[in-house]
C-alpha cells in the first residue's frame, strides 16, 4: 500500500512513486502510519515503524553521504510497494536536500532538483547554500 497523492507532505516522483516528508517535531499527520522511515537526525531516535537512521547534524550535510546514498536507493525500491517517508527534526532542510536528491536518483536533473523540490514539497525546502551545493553534486 502506498500513501495518497494528496496526503500532508506526500511528494509524487517523476517516477509516480510516492514518498511523504515530514518534521519529528510536529504531530503525526492523519492516515495511515509509514511502513518503512529514514531518520535524517545527529543522533537516533525511536519510532513506532522499521526505520533507518542517517547521521546528519541539523543544518550540515550528512556525516555519511554514501550511507545517504544507500539509504535513498533504499526508500525509492520501497516505495514501489510501501508508505516511506523522509523525516528529519524540522521537515525542511534535512528532508527538503533528502528530497532533492531522491528526485535526482527518479530522474530530474541534479540542476534543476532543488527548484523541483521547493516546487514539490515546500518553498523552504534545502535550507542551506551547502545543501544546495550537496544536491548539485550529488
Amino acid at each position: 500500500m502506498t500513501w495518497s497523492a494528496d496526503g500532508e507532505g506526500v511528494v509524487r516522483l517523476p517516477s509516480g512513486r510516492l514518498v511523504r516528508g515530514r518534521g519529528l517535531r510536529r504531530p503525526l499527520p492523519p492516515g495511515p502510519a509509514p511502513e518503512f522511515g529514514v531518520l535524517l537526525l545527529g543522533r537516533p531516535v525511536a519510532v513506532a515503524w522499521p526505520s533507518r537512521w542517517v547521521r546528519w547534524p541539523d543544518f550540515r550535510l550528512p556525516a555519511d553521504p554514501a550511507d545517504l546514498r544507500a539509504a535513498l536507493r533504499e526508500v525509492l525500491d520501497r516505495s514501489s510497494s510501501q508508505r516511506v517517508e523522509l523525516a528529519c527534526g524540522g521537515g525542511r532542510g534535512r528532508t527538503g536536500t533528502a528530497l532533492a536528491c531522491l528526485a535526482v536518483l527518479d530522474g530530474v536533473p541534479a540542476a534543476q532538483a532543488v527548484g523541483w523540490v521547493r516546487e514539490h514539497y515546500g518553498r523552504g525546502a534545502v535550507e542551506t547554500p551547502w545543501q544546495r551545493r550537496f544536491v548539485t553534486r550529488s
